[in-house]
């Protein structure tokens, strides 16, 4: 088994692209998220992480636990950026253009990591499938940050470390 910090030369590190890469994708999404939710909707900080909970502990339990279930919901958050993290390290390292064309394919795994996140990881949640009207400045906010914010930023990350990689 290979160690995390010494892949082959030619591969991204599993700790570059995993634990920095998803401790940026998380704080750059957690920040988008503390800010746009509440502006747009007019909800709470507070509220807003207490729906990412909502998936483990569905709606009216995730409110009901104040500020104890919304930190439970930034924690789930950062589980969710180190598992998309972790996803783009395995592939990068079987795919080299992934780390050839890092802007590119950051840019598609963002809106593909948005896609999962809506219609794969969320319906199968205990908040189930939402049937709602389409917001488009909602969308637009969501697909946009996941491309700039969350798959860029990791994309990047793996094509600094593979170079960092190939130098020792």
């Amino acid at each position: 088994m290979e160690d995390l910090e010494t892949d082959p030369a030619g591969k991204p590190r599993a700790f570059d692209t995993i634990v920095f890469g998803g401790l940026a994708i998380g704080v750059l999404d957690f920040l988008d998220a503390s800010i746009f939710f509440p502006k747009y909707f007019g909800i709470t900080v507070q509220r807003v992480w207490q729906s990412v909970a909502a998936g483990v502990l569905g709606r009216e339990a995730a409110i009901a636990g104040g500020w104890n279930t919304a930190i439970l919901g930034m924690f789930l958050h950062f589980v969710v950026a180190f598992c998309i993290a972790t996803v783009y390290y395995f592939l990068a390292r079987n795919i080299s253009f992934l780390i050839r064309q890092p802007i590119i394919s950051g840019l598609v795994y963002g809106v593909a990591a948005h896609f999962v996140m809506q219609y794969v990881v969320i319906p199968l949640s205990a908040i189930g499938w939402r049937a709602s009207t389409f917001d488009l400045v909602s969308f637009l906010n969501s697909f946009i940050g996941h491309a700039l914010l969350v798959g860029l930023p990791v994309a990047l990350i793996a094509a600094w470390s593979e170079k960092r990689n190939s130098l020792s």
